[in-house]
């Protein structure tokens, strides 16, 4: 395999032998120039990774050709030499486009390191170029798994809302896919080359957060060693995405209506406020009218951050999409986990399709990925699912009518109490059982009154969940 193409322009035809000598050896493919008109004229003709250029030269001297270089907007990484250079002549050099600077005279070791370090920042550079080019292709919105026409709608409303800056609250249950169209909108907005940060404002305890979204000064607290910008800062002239605002406490809601009113954002211990221009996105599970009117959410900050809202439907509301859906994590596992998984069962599929899916499509992807590496031919099959579907847990009937949030809330105390009473009450072991985390069962234990449940079938004589015979 060839190496990368290095030009090197210098006047002295020593120096132009023993570069052409020692980069030749360690790879490269070397052309010499002895001046820049000279060199001009190869850059024309080929392109070239690395250029290595002298500033003093006849005809057409380095800081000359650096700057043509420029105007005709020639490839190639330029590192700039010298005997005479002084800090200012390097730091022009930089300013005009310059990647790094050489006093002469150096050996083989110093020039071949620098320009590996110039090859990595290009390659970091182009991996970058590949990696942004990459996000925009996986949240374009035809790539985004839905064929129901409520998502079409969720589709052209991000359309429109991607065109402005003002505020966009995203609503809808755990699991609907919030972060996925958060990131549509930013990557189909005039900011998409810019930064996209994002925060889960329910995952960063009350006493950091305020210094992880603005910043602090040197001293602002004991920890403060250093002055240290905050994530509305590293997103200026981007998007702010702000996962589980309702999460966020009371205090720091001032502090937020303040960057929607005034676009001002001001750093803990700091007494002077500076402008951020932040297009922001909010995010919650929870209803935040409920939140205002229970007093833990200011009804001035949900009004400036619900300008132009989006709702996303449940999966059990758009059950339409699951084939879809099932197909697209079925190619997506295929290659992570290097199967081949043709598609689910038919009675695999009936099920996926009357199921009410809690926990959306978050928990249809794990319940995919799950069943896949547990498949015992080349189609998911109901041995595969879990284990309450294993056991018809899904069949017995709910008394809430057709309420869809009623019964979903019996079929999870349902569902939980079973766990529970497999494991003799352990929890944890309930947990792993129901597939959610060990803190996300305690919430739902405290949540739907749960607690003396759990301390009552313990010690019943319930087999420990690690003995039990698993199927499938």
């Amino acid at each position: 395999m060839l190496g990368k193409r290095v030009l090197v322009i210098d006047d002295e035809e020593n120096l132009r032998h023993y570069l052409q000598l020692v980069l030749g050896e360690a790879g490269y493919q070397v052309e010499t120039a002895s001046d820049g008109a000279e060199a001009l004229e190869k850059m024309q003709q080929h392109t070239w990774d690395i250029v290595l250029c002298d500033i003093r030269m006849p005809r057409m001297d380095g800081m000359a050709f650096l700057k043509e270089v420029k105007a005709r907007g020639l490839e190639g990484t330029v590192i700039m030499m010298s005997a005479y250079g002084t800090v200012d002549t390097a730091v022009e050099a930089m300013k005009i486009g310059a990647y790094d600077y050489v006093s002469k005279p150096f050996n083989a070791d110093e020039i071949i390191l620098t320009i590996k370090k110039a090859e990595e920042r290009e390659r970091l550079r182009e991996e970058n170029v590949r990696l942004k080019e990459e996000a925009r292709r996986d949240y374009d919105l035809e790539n985004i798994v839905a064929k129901s026409e409520a998502m079409r709608k969720i589709f052209d409303l991000i359309k429109k809302v991607a065109r402005y800056k003002s505020s966009v609250l995203i609503t809808g249950e755990s699991g609907t896919g919030k972060e996925l169209v958060a990131r549509a909108i930013h990557y189909n907005s005039d900011r998409k080359d810019k930064p996209l940060i994002s925060i889960n404002c329910g995952a960063i305890p009350e006493n950091l957060l305020e210094s992880e979204l603005f910043g602090h000064v040197k001293g602002a607290f004991t920890d403060a060693v250093r002055t240290k910008k905050g994530l509305f800062e590293m997103a200026n002239q981007g998007t702010m995405f702000l996962d589980e605002v309702g999460e966020l406490p009371q205090s720091l809601q001032v502090k937020l209506l303040r960057v929607l009113q005034d676009g001002e954002i001001r750093r803990v211990g700091d007494t002077a406020s500076f402008q951020v221009d932040v297009s922001l996105i909010a995010a919650t599970a929870k209803d935040l009218n409920d939140e205002v009117h229970n007093g833990r959410f200011r009804e001035d900050l949900y009004y400036r951050l619900n300008v132009l809202p989006i709702h996303l439907p449940s999966l059990r509301e758009r059950k339409e999409d699951i084939p879809a859906l099932l197909e697209h994590f079925i190619a997506l596992y295929n290659r992570k986990l290097g199967l081949r998984i043709t598609g689910a069962s038919r009675e695999a599929m009936a099920w996926f399709l009357q199921y009410s899916w809690p926990g959306n499509v978050r928990e249809l992807e794990n319940i995919i990925e799950r069943g896949m590496i547990l498949a015992e031919q080349d189609a998911i099959g109901l041995e595969a699912l879990p284990m309450h579907v294993q056991e018809g847990s899904q069949s017995t009937p709910v008394s809430s009518g057709l309420s869809i949030k009623k019964g979903a809330r019996e079929m999870e105390i349902r569902l939980i109490k079973e766990a529970l009473n497999k494991t003799g009450g352990n929890r944890l072991q309930a947990a792993r059982i129901l597939e959610i985390s060990h803190k996300a069962l305690l919430y739902k234990i405290k949540e739907y009154e749960l607690e003396n449940y759990g301390k009552e079938v313990k010690g019943k004589s319930s087999l420990p969940y690690h003995n039990k015979k698993r199927k499938g």
